[in-house]
């Protein structure tokens, strides 16, 4: 993990952009660490968008609270939906 000030971070913003595609980048203000710049190049924008998201991961920890079923269920469930359909 590298350490980068924003006045270095201001002068040099495609290097940081380059390094942060090979590792983590801690920015510091003052000394103290104010951000971190991920590099996401060559990732979908749906990746990016739920990775970084507060609310899907707290969604992602109510779901995993809940009942689970098991996949021999679920296929179960599954063809029997589909066999309902089909006879419609």
């Amino acid at each position: 993990m590298k350490t980068v000030t924003v006045s270095e971070l201001q002068n040099q913003v495609r290097r940081c952009l380059r390094i942060a595609q090979k590792e983590c980048i801690v920015l510091t203000r003052h000394g103290r660490p104010a951000a971190v710049v991920i590099g996401v190049e060559g990732r979908a924008w749906e990746d990016v968008l739920y990775r970084t998201s507060p609310s899907f991961w707290r969604m992602i920890a109510e779901r995993r609270k809940g009942k689970t079923v098991s996949s021999a269920e679920m296929r179960r469930r599954l063809e029997a939906r589909w066999t309902r359909r089909k006879k419609r």
